[in-house]
């Protein structure tokens, strides 16, 4: 039984309507039809036999007067045949018609973005129809995967890369040549007076490129190839022989740029893995070991690891680099004025303005949230500004707040207070704190009972 009280005329009448005739105008109004020979309750599952669900089908809700039912009241679980695509989570145990179970769409009376209404005006509460709402059951707080944040992230300054290392041990078409700190063995079969460098102790290679070898002094090895040296130790050495000399030139220890780098990065004995960590800094590079300064900042991770790949590939072959994003560049917000918690907050995920409010726990009594203020500076540090109402969100009268916008990094957000506050803040200051201190209350210079004796 429900009770409706109507004022009209100053006269106050109470009428008694029973749930019954409620039922039936909102029944002719086309909230809701029931089938035939449904007598279950909405939503409810019988698993005896052969399985059959009572359900309620949903029937468009336009131009409704919004008495006629509560928003926010649900109505009826999605039919088995309109699941429209969803994929039930968790499922009903012997229900195979349905495949919803606990995670079955539940419908309620709400407002939905994409509803129908003129296309000149913010959707209201009179818009309200049936929407998709609840459905993952017990599984809601999770929510479903939604789009990405961004298309593509960049990097920023201050995030944080973790470059890797791997060798490549790819085939090269080019000849290896030699470079300095490489180790070589020279032997002869002529003369073996002639054979210089073991398997353990090779001849290195010097910082000039040079060796120094017996018979013939100082020979530049660096830059050319094991066979390019062998045949020009042979001609060298063929005029103190009568035969060929035989010298033969054998690589001990080569890569030796490749293997420097890698000690660089070599982390096995502490964090493990042949890796670096690299921070962009304040001018929007990382430095890396050998290659230096690499721009960094407005590149994605892979734009960056072909940037880093070729620089490397222009000093030594056999590497390859894949920079991960380890850490993200602190990201915030500042909330200030009328809010019970002014300062900065930091933003961990998609952030909207009624939401950074209630990060700074919520507006003071007094604050005109209709008026609030949002600077912001562009890819080029210019400062804008946008001035938002959102009294009807934060009030409840509106249900989708064209002003409830997406807040950015380094965005101030001001509330700002109300006429009659910044009002009661003046009195305050000038009577309050001015004049009652110059003239106290004792002198009574207020009420014409001054006493200066």
């Amino acid at each position: 039984m429900n009770w409706s009280i109507k004022v009209a005329s100053g006269v106050l009448v109470i009428a008694l309507i029973s749930s019954s005739t409620l039922l039936a105008q909102e029944k002719h109004q086309g909230l809701w039809e029931i089938p035939s020979g449904s007598h279950q309750r909405a939503g409810s599952h019988q698993h005896a036999g052969t399985p059959q669900h009572s359900v309620v089908t949903p029937v468009p809700v336009q131009n409704v007067e919004p008495a006629s039912y509560q928003v926010g009241q649900p109505v009826f679980d999605v039919p088995p045949a309109n699941h429209g695509g969803h994929v039930g989570n968790g499922g009903c145990p012997g229900c195979a018609n349905c495949g919803g179970g606990n995670g079955q769409t539940k419908y309620f009376c709400g407002v939905d973005g994409s509803g129908p209404r003129p296309l000149v005006r913010e959707a209201l509460w009179q818009d309200q129809q049936m929407i998709p709402w609840e459905a993952f059951a017990y599984g809601e707080y999770i929510g479903p995967h939604r789009t990405p944040h961004v298309p593509q992230y960049r990097l920023r300054v201050d995030d944080q890369i973790e470059v890797v290392y791997q060798a490549t041990r790819e085939q090269t078409f080019q000849p290896y040549r030699l470079t300095v700190g490489d180790s070589i063995r020279i032997s002869s079969s002529a003369d073996e007076e002639l054979n210089q460098g073991t398997e353990e102790f090779g001849l290195r290679i010097l910082s000039d490129g040079s060796l120094s070898l017996r018979l013939i002094g100082r020979v530049i090895a660096a830059r050319k190839t094991i066979q390019e040296l062998q045949d020009e130790l042979n001609e060298r050495y063929a005029v103190y022989f009568e035969t060929d000399p035989v010298i033969v030139v054998s690589g001990e220890e080569s890569d030796t740029r490749l293997q420097d780098l890698i000690n660089a990065v070599d982390a096995r004995f502490g964090s493990g893995g042949q890796s670096r960590l690299a921070t962009v800094s304040p001018d929007g590079t990382v430095q890396l070991p050998m290659i230096g300064s690499v721009p960094t900042i407005g590149l994605t991770l892979e734009e960056l690891g072909r940037e880093i790949n070729m620089r490397y590939r222009q000093r030594i072959q056999g590497i390859e680099v894949t920079p991960v994003l380890t850490e993200r560049a602190p990201r915030s917000i500042f909330v200030l004025g009328e809010v019970a918690e002014p300062g900065q907050v930091d933003l961990t995920g998609p952030t909207t303005a009624m939401q950074s409010l209630a990060l700074a726990g919520g507006w003071n009594v007094g604050g005109n949230i209709r008026q609030i203020v949002v600077f912001r500076r562009d890819q080029n540090w210019r400062l804008m500004a946008l001035k938002l109402d959102l009294a009807g969100g934060l009030h409840g009268h509106r249900p989708l707040p064209s002003d409830e916008i997406w807040l950015r990094h380094g965005d101030i957000v001001l509330v700002p207070k109300t006429p009659i506050l910044r009002i009661a803040d003046a009195v305050e200051l000038y009577f309050t704190r001015t004049l009652y201190s110059v003239f106290p209350a004792e002198l009574g210079v207020f009420d014409g009972q001054a006493d200066f004796n």
